[in-house]
């Protein structure tokens, strides 16, 4: 599997919430997105189906989106724009229902139904790039009379049910219909740290079936979003279930994020280790190897086996029995049984059961988060740009962007990008600050060396706790020097003088056609008194 990679925007791919860290740095957990590619692109597609006659045909749409993607390594500017296309389909209310990577950074977004010639301007109404939805709006609502909003199934389907995927793939300007069946369900990584069911098909999907239904029988059970790249006919859709979830959430006009029981967990399957927990052969669960507080008023502990989440038992891999066929990992029943932000677990501790309710927040507090749909902070002084470090610019360097084994020389030198990657804040607030590009051309660089990628520690000894912080300890203080300190092995220290950076800060800018010294957010603390 793949991370996506458009002219330089990497949409940095999640992992299981119980991975270890050493999982965590491997790119890519979920597969390809599936956003349209340039006509010479190459792959496999499937002839599509004439769907002149086929009713669900009148609720799927094309949608062109013009975009303009982030620049991890030169936050100040953007991507060029870039043109992508997509699927989506007609929904209750008259919306219209897509993936995220379809539409976000889009400047403009444009909808076609079936067969027609118009195209119809839209909005994004709603977005979640974690889960990978979003909901659209037209500007002339009389499309929908001509295209009715296609039945959702509320049951998850079978294993082996005939599926039909419906989309606008490479490779044709047309309807594409390709038929297949459910292969696996289960509950599995979106965008970190968003888990959720997923559903394995193996009808032919290809990048522009983004957003396109997935139908058994009359009704849509779920929205393709991903295939595993360099395998035959592996496709996931996301199901109605997660939909369901989305459109429920975001009733008072915003999306807050799914209820997630964070932590990791270990299987309870060597007799050896039941025996140290000195458990008794009828107790079946997972162990609790890491919760996500050491707060000693955190209801769950180091060692914990759960045995239950809500009324459901827990097997000692972990999943909990859906039907007759199908187990999944039991943190799928969080969204199920969730109330007032906390699940009910039972738990097995030195011998006793207890029950407890663990509070399961909708969204993590991480030290290096993802940028969701925004574009990066940053803060230009002197010669150096400094930016908030985010999981696409760690993505990034995974994928090689900047060339070379980047990752593996910052791991070896100790940098926090990679001892620090899915770690959640140590106190409120807490940001890494990167270096994100070479030094602006000026005499002040003089003697130092490429800072590209380094975190920064202090500054005249304050420590640095995010971008923000940095930039009002710039601003505050008077000392006649200014000294960087970074948080990496043999890497040196930068010293300039604080009235020649302010001096030259003006001409750099200039000098390399830079509209502002930084981000809005940043100039607003900069001038503030």
């Amino acid at each position: 599997m793949t991370n996506v990679c458009r002219r330089g925007y990497i949409q940095f791919i999640g992992f299981w919430a119980v991975a270890s860290l050493a999982v965590l740095a491997m790119p890519g957990c979920r597969g390809q997105e599936l956003d349209a590619v340039p006509p010479q692109s190459q792959g496999t597609v499937s002839p599509p189906v004439e769907p002149r006659s086929d009713p669900v045909s009148r609720s799927v749409v094309k949608i062109y989106s013009t975009v303009r993607y982030p620049s991890p390594y030169k936050p100040w500017t953007k991507e060029p724009p870039t043109e992508i296309s997509g699927t989506g389909v007609v929904i209750e209310g008259k919306r219209i229902l897509t993936c995220a990577h379809v539409v976000l950074y889009a400047g403009r977004i444009e909808v076609q139904g079936n067969e027609a010639a118009d195209r119809i301007s839209a909005k994004v109404q709603a977005i979640a790039p974690g889960i990978d939805l979003a909901l659209l709006k037209l500007d002339d609502e009389s499309f929908f009379d001509s295209h009715p909003a296609l039945l959702q199934e509320q049951e998850l389907p079978d294993i082996r049910d005939a599926v039909m995927a419906y989309g606008y793939p490479t490779g044709g300007s047309s309807l594409s219909i390709t038929k297949g069946i459910v292969s696996r369900i289960e509950f599995a990584a979106y965008n970190y740290p968003v888990t959720g069911l997923r559903i394995q098909i193996d009808a032919a999907i290809n990048p522009g079936n983004s957003g396109g239904p997935a139908v058994v029988g009359s009704k849509m059970v779920g929205l393709a979003f991903s295939y595993l790249n360099g395998s035959q006919n592996i496709g996931y859709i996301i199901p109605c279930e997660e939909i369901d979830l989305f459109l429920r959430n975001i009733v008072d006009g915003q999306y807050d994020g799914k209820p997630a029981l964070f932590g990791e967990c270990q299987a309870l399957g060597n007799p050896t280790l039941r025996s140290f927990l000195k458990l008794d052969k009828s107790v079946e669960g997972v162990i609790l190897h890491k919760p996500e507080s050491a707060d000693p008023n955190y209801p769950v502990k180091e060692w914990d086996v759960i045995t239950r989440i809500g009324k459901t038992p827990i097997d000692n891999l972990g999943t909990v029995k859906l039907s007759d066929n199908l187990r999944v990992f039991f943190k799928y029943l969080v969204q199920k049984t969730a109330r007032n932000g906390k699940v009910p677990l039972t738990i097995v501790r030195s011998g006793k059961e207890l029950n407890v309710e663990v509070p399961v927040p909708s969204n993590r507090d991480l030290v290096i988060p993802s940028l969701d749909g925004l574009y990066p902070s940053y803060f230009i002084y002197g010669p150096v740009v400094f930016s908030a470090a985010t999981t696409e610019f760690v993505g990034g360097l995974m994928a090689g962007n900047l060339g070379g084994n980047l990752m593996g020389i910052l791991g070896v030198s100790g940098n926090p990008l990679v001892k620090r990657l899915g770690d959640t804040a140590s106190f409120p607030g807490e940001r890494l600050v990167v270096v994100s590009a070479p030094f602006f051309p000026h005499k002040l660089s003089q003697g130092y060396s490429n800072p590209a990628c380094q975190v920064v520690k202090s500054i005249n000894g304050i420590p640095v706790k995010s971008l923000g912080h940095l930039v009002q300890i710039l601003r505050d203080s008077k000392d006649e020097f200014i000294v960087f300190e970074f948080e990496s092995r043999n890497g040196q220290t930068l010293v300039f003088r604080r009235t020649d950076v302010l001096s030259a800060t003006e001409d750099i800018l200039t000098d390399n056609d830079l509209r502002t010294q930084g981000s809005p957010d940043m100039l607003a603390i900069w001038n503030a008194k």
